[in-house]
C-alpha cells in the first residue's frame, strides 16, 4: 500500500515524491519482469532492440552504457531464452546481428502497449498546461540530478 504523502513545498518533502513514484515505477517493471520471466538488463536489451532493430553487440553496448563482454552475457541469456538470435552481418562479416525473434518482438510489443497505456493512465486527463509545466520542471531536476553525478560520481 502506498503511503499517502501531504502536499508541502520543502524540498526534502518533494524529493519523498520523487523517490515514492521511483520505487512505484521499479515495481511495476518487476512485475512485468516477473511476467515475462526476464531481467531488468535483458527488458532493456530488447526495448533497444525494439527502437533499432537488428542491431551489432558493439552498438548494443554502446547504446546499454555498457562493456562488450556485459552485452555478449545479456544476448546470450535472449538467445537461450528464445527471444533473439545472432545473425551474421549483412556487409561486415566480423560482426554479427542481434535479430528479435517472433517471442522478443511479441514481448517488445507487450512492453510498448504497456508503456503507452500506463502513460495514458497516469497522464491523460492532465490539462496540457500542468502537463507542460511538470514536464519542464522533471526535465530540469534530471538534468540537475545527472550534473551533480557526473560531477561527483554520486549525488550525495
Amino acid at each position: 500500500m502506498v503511503k499517502y504523502i501531504q502536499h508541502m513545498t520543502e524540498p526534502t518533502a518533494v524529493f519523498d515524491r520523487v523517490l515514492m513514484l521511483a520505487q512505484l515505477v521499479q515495481a511495476d517493471l518487476a512485475h512485468f519482469e516477473r511476467e515475462q520471466g526476464l531481467t531488468t538488463s535483458r527488458v532493456h536489451l530488447l526495448w533497444v532492440l525494439g527502437t533499432t532493430g537488428p542491431t551489432t553487440q558493439q552498438a548494443l553496448a554502446d547504446a546499454l552504457d555498457v562493456t562488450p563482454r556485459n552485452v555478449t552475457g545479456l544476448v546470450d541469456g535472449l538467445v537461450a531464452s528464445g527471444h533473439v538470435t545472432r545473425e551474421p552481418h549483412p556487409t561486415d562479416r566480423r560482426a554479427t546481428l542481434v535479430t528479435p525473434t517472433d517471442l522478443g518482438a511479441t514481448t517488445v510489443d507487450g512492453l510498448s502497449r504497456s508503456h503507452q497505456q500506463l502513460a495514458e493512465q497516469l497522464f491523460g486527463d492532465v490539462p496540457a498546461s500542468r502537463l507542460t509545466t511538470f514536464d519542464g520542471v522533471l526535465a530540469a531536476t534530471i538534468e540537475r540530478f545527472a550534473a551533480l553525478m557526473e560531477a561527483g560520481g554520486s549525488a550525495r
